[in-house]
């Protein structure tokens, strides 16, 4: 007697009719799209992820190397994704961050709008050169005594002129950027009145006639930021590329962990203990930001916060690995040591890149 098989409607495999749901795919047999199915299946996969959240929630915070470990070992659907959790929380922190972002941009380009404000005032300036003053009759009345010559007293003399000279004329010209690339604002000011062309801008702002391509990007982009002020800008794509960098920044995490531990599991094993630990900071960063903006908490209990991630890492590490706790701390603390750098070198290439394309 031949058996009557169904074809499943969502991967097209045959089946037994007489199974109420696919061997294949798991999708039920029977699955008329209703009202009442429709509901159902929303309001069961909505719960589904809710209450493995929460259940995944409180070890996350309080249990270190706890649901890495679980999910390695077999534990798929009894707690979240490592990948699913860290998506949802870096969803919430960034939009809890943007809050602050959009406050910060906005003082940004306030005072940007009053560049005198970035300034030291006349005042400072008649303060500071008293206290120079000061300093060099101090030093020429004991040149004797620091083993100076007067010819060795006439040139840090003659340079501490210099530069203090160089800093009034910036404040005269209205020169804010205070870099090696500076400026005087006012003959750029003068030559964008007379309509001049932006290449001979460009070189009067310090490019070099046989520039590259990068070079006079660069000097565009200084042009335009001296146009616009558009430090808010600069500080708004500065913060919009962070999700993309920590895309590539959390895999080099685990391959740090890999490193140190290669006796220890697969390359993904690692990649799960970071997508739990960077679910972590972000959750932990979120509850900072949520209080802060109800309730003034001291820079030292947030510099409290931020320390405790390591010891949580740390102790992390321990109860995931499995080795000794001085051992464990040694690679952690070389672990955060190396991933520091990686974080400072992207963040300055983030910098250029915002800077670059704002």
């Amino acid at each position: 007697m031949s058996q009557e098989l169904h074809k499943c409607s969502n991967c097209e495999q045959p089946f037994d009719e007489s199974y109420k749901f696919c061997p294949y795919c798991g999708q039920k047999s029977d699955d008329d799209l209703t009202l009442g199915v429709l509901f159902y299946n929303t309001i069961s996969n909505y719960f589904s992820f809710d209450a493995r959240f929460f259940k995944s929630f409180v070890p996350l915070m309080i249990k270190p190397g706890f649901l890495p470990k679980k999910f390695v070992s077999g534990k798929r659907l009894t707690y979240i994704h490592p990948a699913q959790m860290y998506l949802f929380v870096s969803v919430i922190f960034f939009f809890v961050f943007g809050f602050n972002v959009r406050e910060s941009r906005a003082s940004i380009d306030k005072a940007m709008q009053k560049p005198e404000q970035l300034l030291p005032k006349e005042e400072e300036l008649q303060e500071a050169t008293k206290v120079i003053d000061s300093v060099m009759n101090e030093v020429k009345s004991n040149q004797e005594i620091m083993g100076m010559s007067g010819e060795d007293v006439e040139q840090l003399d003659s340079i501490i002129t210099e530069k203090s000279s160089e800093r009034y004329d910036g404040r005269r010209s209205g020169n804010v950027l205070g870099t090696s690339f500076s400026y005087k604002e006012s003959k750029i000011d003068s030559m964008l009145e007379k309509g001049v062309p932006e290449k001979e801008i460009y070189i009067a702002m310090g490019m070099k006639e046989d520039a590259g391509a990068f070079q006079q990007k660069f000097f565009s982009q200084l042009l335009k930021f001296h146009k616009e002020r558009g430090l808010g800008a600069i500080y708004q794509t500065f913060i919009d590329s962070i999700p993309i960098t920590l895309f590539f920044l959390l895999p080099i995490f685990g391959l740090l962990l890999k490193l140190f531990f290669y006796k220890k599991g697969r390359y993904a094993h690692h990649l799960v203990f970071s997508f739990y630990f960077f679910s972590f900071l972000f959750t932990v960063f979120s509850i900072d930001l949520i209080i802060n903006r109800f309730i003034d908490v001291p820079d030292f209990m947030d510099w409290l916060l931020a320390l405790s991630t390591f010891f949580y890492f740390f102790i992390g590490v321990k109860r995931y690995y499995g080795q000794g706790w001085i051992l464990s701390y040694i690679k952690s603390s070389v672990v955060s040591f190396f991933f520091s750098i990686a974080v400072l070198i992207a963040a300055i290439g983030l910098g250029v890149f915002a800077f670059m394309y704002y």
